[in-house]
């Protein structure tokens, strides 16, 4: 089976403005190759300043965005939206693509998912790295495959964020959109009795399960495909949704039937152009009690007004 790879560079100023918009492009299967600030990055992920002469090889004044595009997809659509966003940035690029079958694009992509300390109390390590420092953090293995949330982009690192103030020890958790299962695992290791995942895309539900395995919380972790208002009854203590604003605008119409009054509803996923929307769309019952913001992406959590 053959994926598209489209390879995007552009000066290494303007890396997160063009992986933003890479991210919109679609929400898995993309990694971002920047050297620009190689030595700091190698010393706090490995703790050594020992670096491999190939890496001191690479173009420190660019970056480059790789993207993942499934044979169900449209490569050439996703290659013109990113000429033309990028171009409306005014950012220089130059795109190149081509096809790899699915292994190939596994290991190129796995090469460059670096372990990653998220918030004050995590670190997400993909299971073929060992060469970390925990520094006391919950370490959650993950294995999350081309086509799901590794936790690295920012809408997953503030939930996660989020989850670390939220999240009390036997609480229970409903994570809607699970992909791969990172927001219910990481909850369950941050203390909560159970986590309950729900996603449309059946390969999702079967990722969460095996990540929830990995960590050894496969017990307390249920997996459901299928959707929300259908497959899921009672009321969650701590309920996730970090999907995309036009998904969180609909869900919240719904989502009080699994509230009860103390419950946080964590919302993420949504650009900042898409804030006053989703806010909008939330039930006079409920409120904002706090925002989390990073490179243009919002987390909110609300409760039930008092």
């Amino acid at each position: 089976m053959e994926w598209t790879e489209i390879i995007v560079k552009v000066p290494a100023a303007n890396i997160e403005t063009a992986g933003n918009i890479a991210q919109m492009t679609v929400p898995y299967g993309i990694y971002i190759e920047d050297y620009s600030d190689l030595e700091q990055e190698v010393l706090e992920i490995a703790n050594i300043d020992l670096i491999d002469e190939e890496l001191l090889q690479k173009d420190r004044e660019h970056g480059l965005i790789h993207i993942y595009i499934s044979p169900e997809d449209n490569p050439a659509e996703a290659v013109s939206y990113i000429k033309e966003r990028l171009s409306a940035e005014n950012i220089e690029h130059e795109i190149t693509s081509g096809n790899c079958d699915v292994e190939s694009c596994l290991e190129s992509w796995r090469k460059y998912f670096n372990p990653i300390k998220v918030g004050e109390k995590i670190l997400i390590r993909p299971i073929w790295r060992d060469d970390y420092e925990a520094d006391g953090r919950i370490v959650l293995n993950l294995e999350p495959g081309l086509a799901f949330g590794t936790g690295t982009h920012e809408t997953t690192r503030l939930c996660l964020q989020a989850l670390e103030k939220y999240v009390t020890n036997g609480c229970k958790m409903l994570d809607v959109g699970c992909g791969s299962g990172i927001l219910s695992v990481a909850a369950i290791l941050l203390g909560a009795e159970k986590a309950v995942g729900i996603d449309i895309d059946e390969m999702a539900v079967k990722a969460s399960k095996e990540n929830a395995a990995l960590n050894g919380v496969e017990n307390r972790y249920v997996g459901i495909n299928g959707n929300l208002a259908d497959k899921v009854e009672g009321c969650y203590d701590v309920i996730t949704a970090n999907i995309v604003a036009d998904a969180i605008i609909l869900l919240s119409a719904d989502i009080e039937k699994h509230m009860h009054e103390n419950t946080v509803y964590i919302m993420s996923g949504i650009i900042d152009t898409r804030l006053d929307d989703v806010i909008s769309a939330l039930p006079e019952s409920l409120t904002v009690i706090e925002q989390y913001e990073e490179k243009g992406w919002i987390c909110l959590a609300a409760k039930k007004k008092s």
